[in-house]
């Protein structure tokens, strides 16, 4: 789908991983206190691999025997990758007596969203990753009973100074996700938060599908691509910066002469006090199913849903980036705690402990 009023939506910038997606206003969270370490899952805090696939399943089974048998299945070890299990909102709606995470909900449709609902939520979301394709199509061939496909979509990373589709580099506002301190304050739930306690050691991931309207964004000249973003095409500094790891001077530029008050890295973090306080990790993968549908799968992970990726999603309502990006499809999840020995991944969330 190219041009046309379809193209005038606007989305959260799924793929751009800019600077100003790094913070998010709201009330301060402090720094967890030390606590014995908390078992994560991969494909959270580590780099960006490759290849990334995620499938979205519906499951099918009647009782709690099946809804762990189906868990077994997905956390039996697959060759050459990493897999990354979630729970979407829907996996709670009483069919197995689940303790529900208190922030976990059905995404819902931001301004000028268009989404299809084939291409949205699901009570399970697998996302497996790989230095190439072929140990993803082996690990997802598997049969796994009690389950159904509801979507899928396959992307690529190109690593080093990675780039979107859009020619703009990505990963200047990312928190240091090797800094683990910084990772149980912004990305991992943590003991006494407001959740269930089998909740501790997971993150609340949001997926957004986003096609990216290339054809109109090609034919913008640099200097506007630049203004839009709010960043140097090249270097991917900050305009009037040089560096890109700078952080924009807003406070000498109030009207907007050197980056535009509607630049996307503007909107996302415009740097009022309080801004820092909450950040999300973002792992933007590019997507190209033929020659009119290529995009972002943005994926990010957060302590909460609300204050991190929600917040942000509001201020960019009117960006200048909204009519070269339609947002179809995604959904708000909850990425299961590590499994503690012999236990499979939500094994505490079926035991409530």
């Amino acid at each position: 789908m190219t041009g046309g009023k379809a193209w005038g939506r606007r989305s959260f910038l799924a793929a751009v991983g800019v600077a100003g997606l790094a913070g998010c206003a709201g009330p301060h969270v402090p720094p967890p206190s030390p606590s014995p370490a908390l078992p994560h899952q991969g494909g959270v805090v580590d780099p960006a691999l490759a290849r990334t696939e995620l499938v979205a399943f519906d499951v099918t089974a009647r009782d709690r025997d099946g809804l762990a048998a189906v868990l077994r299945a997905l956390s039996a070890p697959m060759a050459g990758v990493t897999a990354t299990i979630a729970v979407g909102a829907s996996l709670f709606d009483g069919r197995f007596g689940l303790d529900r995470p208190r922030r976990l909900a059905p995404m819902p449709s931001f301004r000028n969203d268009v989404l299809d609902s084939q291409w949205c939520h699901g009570d399970l979301l697998v996302q497996v990753s790989a230095d190439t394709e072929e140990p993803i199509t082996t690990a997802l061939a598997r049969e796994i009973p009690g389950v159904t496909p509801r979507w899928r979509l396959s992307g690529f990373h190109p690593g080093g100074e990675a780039r979107n589709l859009f020619g703009f580099r990505e990963g200047a506002g990312n928190p240091e996700a090797a800094d683990a301190r910084l990772m149980d304050q912004h990305v991992w739930v943590q003991p006494g938060d407001d959740e269930p306690a089998w909740c501790a050691g997971g993150s609340y991931q949001v997926v957004r599908l986003i096609r990216l309207a290339m054809p109109i964004w090609d034919a913008e000249p640099v200097a506007t691509q630049e203004r839009v973003f709010g960043r140097s095409k090249d270097s991917g500094a900050p305009l009037g910066q040089a560096r890109l790891y700078e952080k924009p001077d807003y406070a000498n530029d109030p009207g907007g002469r050197v980056i535009a008050l509607d630049a996307h890295i503007r909107r996302a973090n415009p740097r009022t006090p309080g801004d820092d306080a909450r950040q999300i990790l973002r792992r933007s993968h590019s997507y190209r199913r033929s020659a009119a549908d290529s995009g972002q799968i943005f994926v990010c992970f957060q302590r909460d849903v609300e204050l991190g990726f929600a917040t942000i999603q509001r201020r960019l309502a009117g960006e200048a980036l909204e009519k070269y990006l339609l947002p179809f499809g995604g959904g708000y999840y909850f990425v299961l705690p590590g499994a503690v020995g012999d236990d499979f991944l939500g094994a505490t969330m079926l035991s409530g402990r």
